[in-house]
């Protein structure tokens, strides 16, 4: 059992080299609420590349604690997206 004062780890969710050089990327819709648990690749996000919608999976299960990208935002790869509070201790 956690103490009340143990803090879990945090990681971001970044958007990952798509192989899409040519393509303008944005974000076209998030899937998980802030606040709602998340299961390892779980898809959390969409992400319009040209004509083509991609979901990008959660990289650890925990509760998205923060999205930092709002709809239609133009990405870039290694853009941090949100932040999953995880369940490692």
């Amino acid at each position: 059992m956690l103490a009340k004062w143990q803090i879990m780890p945090r990681i971001e969710l970044r958007l990952p080299d798509l192989g899409l050089d040519d393509q303008p990327l944005s974000l076209s819709g998030w899937l998980v609420s802030s606040g709602a648990r998340v299961e390892a690749g779980e898809p959390m996000a969409e992400i319009l590349a040209g004509p083509a919608t991609i979901d990008l999976p959660a990289p650890a299960a925990g509760v998205l604690v923060r999205r930092m990208v709002d709809v239609d935002a133009p990405l870039s790869v290694g853009q941090a997206l949100a932040v999953i509070e995880t369940d490692a201790p």
